[in-house]
């Protein structure tokens, strides 16, 4: 796995407590990946859009910090956590401090 910051403590207890089912999800999640046709930073500010959508929080410094790292400008961020809010209302502003204290926190 990358050398990312701020994975979220239910992942690590994954990490830990269960390798062989990480091993698993990771595989896949490369294979995901690799199918793709978005470019890596766009494939970010998306999925972005989806922890804010789903309410997974606990997701977004790890992919926030990622796609700082890839170019990703604050107001990206603060576009692609309020995307969904016509789709699923004000539940996504939830996630908005989530996603600037992670961006900032560097």
């Amino acid at each position: 796995m990358e050398d990312l910051p701020q994975v979220s403590n239910s992942f690590m207890t994954f990490m830990k407590e269960a390798p062989e089912h990480q091993k698993a999800w990771m595989e896949t999640v490369h294979k995901l990946e690799a199918a793709s046709r978005l470019d890596p930073k766009t494939e970010e500010i998306a999925y972005i859009s989806v922890l804010a959508a789903v309410r997974l929080e606990s997701g977004l410094p790890f992919h926030v910090k990622h796609a700082k790292a890839l170019g990703a400008t604050r107001e990206e961020i603060i576009s692609a956590v309020l995307l969904a809010l016509p789709a699923v209302g004000n539940a996504v502003i939830q996630a908005l401090p989530v996603a600037l204290q992670a961006y900032d926190s560097e």
